[in-house]
């Protein structure tokens, strides 16, 4: 995934593209470069973040009204100055950046090669940009056209924005498969990838659909046409409602660490006019129009990858235990290619955090030709997913900017509670008693989430010196809080760079207990009423291999200190819900190791916050 930035108006816009790829930086971050038409049209771009570009600039020439950025996670080619982008056409009268891979871009290379090309890049979108200066050329086009010649040969994912240096007054923007979005402001208008570098501006913007090109000049405005070149009479124009302190650290060091601290709020976002503790009800207004269906479905099939795949198995267990729905939970990249078997009466629910990411889209793709329903859980308003499901249910945990997820992790989980709560309602399979009782308790977790952050964190810190040398790392956890486990192993990976996995508890004796020795230190989760003796059993195998026992306990556990090397000491609450407070824990011990390794906590290596691509 990379960010994408453009501007074009009456201010110079190399402040404006600076920032912007500021803000965009966690979408990649391998390289940066921006170029500024004024007269000349200059390209200045960098290996590394974002700083490194502005420090190579230097006192070059900035001025330009019009010109537009970009921040690299790199596909192809490595992550170097010459594959950074902006890229050049042969002539360098255009130039081009792109998130987004271009699968046939050898054979078009090879093509160009033959008219004359030659490529200083090993990148596909030079391959794009030359491909459409080759089409310009043989037809004397006005850029717009030339464009969307090219992408009708072009096979792939892109959201791409040209500029043309004899034609300065315009931008051409187009997506498919990839975010694009377009703000209107007072006679300028930008281009980004998502609405972060925009907001600061004006808060209307466009969304682009797949196969969607935007031509913006200072003559015409903003004109959105397809790729058959029809035009699309009345783009709709969305107000973003996005403050700008949502995307400042507010004093912390890192983003990941406000968002942590952020999820008190996050929570009680989600179940804003969702849930009513005195009046007693929950509801969710995208469930509302195919409530009866969703009741009725032979099954639920969940499609997610990465973090939203932990909250998925934290709904199987919600959806079947509560509502009595049977529950399948899919790798979206899986699922995709393995021609699964789908039918009308199944509901495939997809989760996204940004709404973007490439397999879970194509995975509902396929849902849809084959005739199930589809429900979408995002957390970007008007983001691809939102806008390609039948219905679905926002998160509003707000902006998400550090890569490895932690307020988007828990608003899935609890807007999945929600639905789990609803169903189970509508179907009958809870008593009204226990429906109020799980209201009650809803109502009650983001105060215990913030009791959880409050009084652990400097024993966490302490853990956290302890474990920091570590080269591995086991978690375990049963029920519930085995995706938990899962979540806390992958935070810590993703972070740390420390080696981690997740287990259900009673699998370690099918192998990972091999690994168990005095190096090893190992994360249970043993906040579970129903199963405590038997994790308590399983804590007792391990340190009879000299293990070191990290415990995260409900308060007042006093059996496991007896025990374990180190307690985390969370409040208690209704077994469905355990996984929204002990997972808390997992996100600080991962912070704090990471911090202490001196490691990129917002922006990890090779990673980047959405997948958009394959």
């Amino acid at each position: 995934m990379c960010g994408i930035v453009g501007y074009i108006g009456n201010r110079q816009a190399y402040p404006i593209l600076i920032k912007g790829l500021r803000r965009l930086e966690y979408r990649g971050y391998d390289s940066a470069g921006v170029a500024l038409l004024n007269g000349a049209l200059n390209v200045y771009k960098k290996k590394g973040k974002v700083n490194d570009l502005v420090n190579f600039i230097g006192d070059k020439n900035i001025k330009g009204n019009l010109g537009i950025g970009h921040t690299r996670w790199a596909t192809h080619g490595a992550p170097d100055d010459i594959n950074a982008h902006p890229h050049f056409s042969g002539s360098e009268r255009l130039v081009i950046i792109h998130n987004g891979i271009i699968e046939n871009y050898a054979t078009i290379k090879s093509w160009l090669e033959t008219k004359g090309h030659t490529f200083t890049s090993e990148t596909d979108t030079e391959v794009l940009i030359c491909l459409i200066e080759q089409i310009q050329k043989e037809g004397d086009l006005p850029i717009e056209d030339a464009v969307r010649i090219a992408l009708t040969k072009v096979v792939g994912a892109y959201a791409i924005v040209v500029i043309d240096r004899l034609d300065p007054n315009k931008m051409v923007a187009a997506r498919k498969s990839s975010p694009l979005v377009v703000g209107i402001g007072e006679e300028e208008f930008f281009v980004a990838s998502d609405a972060t570098p925009i907001v600061e501006y004006t808060n209307q913007v466009v969304y682009l659909d797949d196969n969607e090109i935007a031509i913006v000049s200072r003559e015409n405005g903003l004109k959105v046409v397809n790729i058959q070149n029809e035009e699309v009479k009345i783009p709709i124009v969305h107000e973003i409602d996005m403050k700008i302190e949502a995307i400042e650290k507010g004093g912390y060091e890192y983003f990941m660490h406000k968002e942590i601290y952020e999820q008190p709020k996050t929570i009680d976002d989600c179940m804003r006019g969702r849930l009513s503790v005195q009046e007693g009800w929950a509801r969710l207004g995208g469930l509302a129009q195919y409530k009866n269906k969703i009741c009725n479905a032979d099954r639920i099939i969940i499609v997610a990858c990465g973090t939203s795949w932990h909250a998925g198995l934290i709904a199987e267990y919600l959806i079947e235990d509560l509502a009595r729905i049977p529950v399948e939970v899919e790798y979206a990249s899986e699922f995709r290619y393995r021609n699964p078997i789908i039918s009308e009466r199944d509901v495939v629910l997809a989760i996204s955090q940004s709404g973007e990411t490439a397999d879970t889209l194509a995975a509902l793709e396929l849902a849809k030709k084959m005739g199930a329903l589809t429900y979408g859980i995002c957390n970007v308003v008007g983001s691809s997913i939102a806008r390609a499901t039948d219905a679905g249910s926002y998160i509003h945990a707000g902006p998400e900017i550090g890569v490895a997820s932690t307020k988007a992790f828990t608003g899935q989980v609890t807007l999945l509670s929600l639905m789990a709560l609803v169903l189970a309602n509508e179907r009958g399979t809870i008593s009204s008693t226990q429906y109020q009782e799980y209201i009650t308790e809803l109502g009650q977790i983001p105060e215990k989430v913030n009791k959880a952050l409050t009084s652990s964190d400097d024993e966490i810190r302490i853990i956290s010196e302890k474990m920091k040398n570590a080269d591995n790392a086991l978690y375990l956890g049963r029920g519930y809080n085995f995706p938990v486990a899962l979540e806390g192993a992958l935070k810590l990976k993703e972070i740390s760079y420390i080696h981690a996995e997740g287990y259900p508890a009673a699998e370690m004796k099918h192998g990972p207990i091999a690994l168990i020795d005095e190096n090893m230190p190992v994360v249970v989760i043993a906040t579970n009423p129903s199963a405590h003796e038997k994790i308590m059993s399983n804590v007792q195998e391990v340190k009879a291999r000299k293990g070191v026992v990290i415990a995260v306990v409900n308060e007042g556990d006093s059996e496991m200190k007896k025990i374990a090397d180190y307690i985390i000491e969370i409040p208690s609450t209704l077994e469905p819900f355990t996984p929204l407070i002990s997972v808390i824990p997992m996100q600080l011990l991962s912070y704090h190791i990471a911090v202490m390794r001196g490691c990129n906590v917002d922006q990890p290596r090779n990673l980047a916050k959405s997948v958009t691509v394959e």
